[in-house]
């Protein structure tokens, strides 16, 4: 219609109403849900076709350490490198050379260690304590607290993918013993060390360095030591090693002036003749894992080199527990 300005005549407005169609609209959410889940699913597809692809790694598998043991042999200066939380009850039967200024005879060691990992690389050790029995007639059959000795280790490298991993630590020795069984003289003692483990599959090997540094040089020697350990898992039954340990006296004390020989990982006897002296020790023995978390180990050690002093041979049974 025309609209003329001077009229008061009032204008018709035509509207036009277009109804929304409702399956339209259900149509286009229905493209949006499909783009979407079509989307979605080829992500998905890709993503687990990629995952299918790939080549599985350690990282994906069970840790190589699981099937690792601690050594058993040379208990007190062995440190392995695995960072773990564990109990051991230790029990050492030793029997002296009959070389030896006691003429032979037996002693006894009954021991605890702890070990405490505050996180997966860094670990508080208790490496020493209990109680020595000594069965000698010449020293009168003495026994005594043993000193305690405790510190930490870190795994500097641990490389699940190569089954490798390296461990420095320390323990101090306090000289809190008992002196009629050679124990709580001068400062102490620091054993500074290295550990190492690479994995061979099931075939494990474990090496240890270390120095023996005490506080008061004249009332102890300083010795370096080492350890080298094979083990095979060959089933939780049956963990077979073999090991060898070497002690060395760097600087020889002069507690016991005549003496030549030092008294390996149980007594710093400060032996005053013993200077450039290396004893050496061959072991063998097995572990059995009863239960996931509990393993039995039994070792046999024999003194290779001369003079053996106070070690002729020695068997040690422990129980490693594990949380």
């Amino acid at each position: 219609m025309s609209k003329n300005r001077g009229s008061s005549r009032p204008i018709r407005r035509i509207i036009v109403y277009v109804k929304p169609n409702p399956y339209s609209r259900c149509g286009l959410r229905i493209l949006g849900l499909s783009t979407c889940a079509t989307l979605l699913l080829a992500l998905t597809s890709g993503t687990a076709s990629a995952q299918k692809n790939a080549v599985p790694t350690l990282a994906d598998a069970v840790d190589w350490k699981v099937n690792t043991i601690s050594p058993v042999a040379n208990p007190l200066h062995f440190e392995d490198p695995i960072i773990r939380t564990e109990l051991r009850p230790v029990f050492v039967y030793h029997n002296l050379h009959n070389g030896f200024i006691t003429g032979g005879g037996q002693a006894q060691l009954y021991a605890l260690q702890i070990r405490y990992a505050i996180t997966d690389r860094l670990a508080f050790i208790a490496t020493q304590d209990g109680y020595l029995d000594i069965n000698s007639g010449v020293l009168g059959n003495p026994d005594g607290w043993m000193d305690l000795a405790a510190g930490f280790k870190y795994a500097l490298i641990d490389d699940l993918e190569n089954q490798f991993i390296l461990t420095p630590g320390f323990t101090y020795l306090i000289p809190s013993g008992d002196r009629r069984v050679f124990q709580g003289r001068g400062g102490g003692e620091f054993d500074l060390f290295v550990s190492a483990m690479k994995g061979f599959g099931d075939f494990h090997l474990t090496g240890n360095v270390g120095f023996r540094i005490p506080v008061v040089s004249a009332e102890n020697s300083s010795i370096f030591h080492t350890n080298l350990m094979a083990d095979y898992y060959v089933s939780r039954w049956f963990i077979p090693f073999v090991q060898m340990s070497t002690w060395t006296v760097v600087n020889a004390g002069n507690n016991i002036p005549g003496l030549t020989s030092e008294g390996y990982d149980i007594i710093n006897f400060g032996a005053g003749s013993s200077q450039g002296l290396t004893q050496v020790t061959l072991g063998a023995g097995f572990r059995v894992r009863l239960t996931d978390h509990v393993d039995v180990g039994l070792a046999y050690e024999k003194a290779v080199a001369t003079p053996q002093g106070l070690f002729d041979d020695r068997y040690t049974f422990d129980l490693s527990i594990r949380f």
